[in-house]
């Protein structure tokens, strides 16, 4: 290689290091406090604050439905409801279920479709609080470091409390105690078995599928979490 085209190598790798550089310093101090999650609720996260974006840019008001409530404050059929929906094994694994990605694999291979989801709620955490719904591999990747660092920092059921608090249930509705006075008319602490089956049901589309609506395939799933639910009867020491 003659030393002008050597030269230009040269000056390519370094922009490109310093590239590099100014990202992963820009990521560490951008990166979420994770710890600060122990003690004190989050003010917002990122799909709420997606939701008002669109909203704005649509010329409609940007308000939303969000009320916290504390872990005790949250019927136990919901919190039953939720897992057996959405993360059976949340209480044993360490932020991601590997055999439960396998099986939505095998799911997609034997009837010939995309596979289903099986994020965890530590994964889904991880991504209603500081994520896009994109699913880039850089945002994958994110997702994971937040996950295994929720995991370490936080006890099962504090995540739980906060999955529970901040996931999107409906059109501008966020928490199972926002959705519970909206579609309900009372707090989340007194929610039934079915009530918190059809609010569980909206997980996978909640713009599309929350109490209310007339969607056969709707009922379908709040059904098939109902009957999981007599099956887990395990989760009743866990919660």
């Amino acid at each position: 290689m003659r030393a002008p085209a050597r030269r230009r190598l040269v000056r390519l790798l370094g922009v490109a290091v310093l590239a590099v550089g100014v990202w992963l310093a820009w990521e560490a101090w951008t990166w979420p406090d994770v710890a600060a999650l122990t003690e004190r609720a989050p003010r917002t996260t990122a799909f709420i604050e997606q939701w008002r974006a669109e909203r704005r840019a649509a010329g409609r008001r940007d308000d939303v439905a969000w009320t916290w409530v504390p872990y005790a404050a949250i019927s136990p059929h919901l919190k039953r409801a939720v897992l057996v929906a959405e993360d059976i094994n949340f209480f044993s694994h360490r932020g991601f279920d590997l055999g439960q990605m396998r099986e939505a694999v095998g799911e997609a291979v034997a009837g010939r479709e995309l596979p289903r989801g099986a994020s965890t709620i530590t994964q889904q955490l991880a991504k209603n609080l500081w994520l896009s719904p994109s699913r880039s591999p850089l945002r994958k990747i994110r997702e994971a470091l937040l996950t295994r660092q929720l995991e370490r920092t936080l006890d099962k059921r504090r995540i739980l409390e906060l999955y529970l608090n901040v996931a999107e249930l409906g059109p501008g509705v966020y928490g199972v105690e926002a959705a519970s006075r909206r579609y309900f008319g009372k707090p989340a602490a007194d929610l039934d078995e079915r009530e918190a089956a059809l609010l569980a049901a909206a997980l996978p589309r909640p713009r599309r599928w929350h109490p209310g609506v007339a969607s056969a395939a709707y009922h379908r799933h709040a059904s098939t979490i109902e009957h999981r639910m007599d099956r887990a009867r395990f989760l009743w020491r866990l919660i």
